[in-house]
């Protein structure tokens, strides 16, 4: 990952701004994003600081499935890597995905399942997933989220209920212990 990187997703958040200024606004004070602005999103490697924004245009129905687009793109460095940031992001998500009245809820509950891929363990005896997806010791937010999963194990199983697809279900309560 390259500073470019960085600058591209703060160009994102920027444009994202821009195009929906109301959104920064959106769910003030709503509970599940509760210390969204306490976190230090700046302090993870290759994060834009601007999080907060993203997670507060998730509750503008005008903004939602943008600001959802743009906070993915933020907090998944690749196809195959989530950002450092992810376990902090993830107990918003979690509650925001609980959430019947958030407008993307179903597209909130389709990144959580996403998360919970990326953060099941790689064997450290296959080598070719080590080198696609690197060992667990290099990315130590995979055992971080698998731990915000399980301290929010009742949310994930409720969400749980709410797929179609009995893998998904699967991958979800396994990843939070509940199987």
């Amino acid at each position: 990952m390259c500073s470019r990187d960085l600058a591209d997703k703060e160009a994102a958040i920027a444009q994202f701004l821009l195009d929906y200024p109301q959104a920064a606004d959106a769910g003030r004070g709503h509970p599940a994003l509760r210390g969204c602005e306490d976190v230090r999103w700046s302090a993870f490697p290759e994060c834009p600081a601007a999080i907060p924004v993203l997670l507060h245009g998730l509750l503008d129905p005008a903004a939602a499935f943008e600001a959802k687009r743009v906070l993915t793109n933020s907090l998944l460095n690749s196809v195959r890597e989530m950002n450092a940031a992810m376990p902090a992001a993830l107990p918003f998500l979690l509650r925001l995905a609980s959430d019947p009245r958030i407008p993307a809820q179903s597209r909130l509950l389709s990144l959580v399942v996403s998360v919970a891929g990326f953060s099941e363990p790689i064997d450290g005896r296959n080598e070719a997933m080590v080198y696609w997806f690197g060992s667990d010791c290099d990315h130590p937010e995979r055992e971080q989220c698998r731990a915000v999963f399980a301290e929010h194990a009742s949310v994930v199983a409720e969400l749980a209920e709410h797929l179609s697809s009995p893998d998904d279900r699967a991958q979800l309560r396994r990843v939070a212990g509940l199987l």
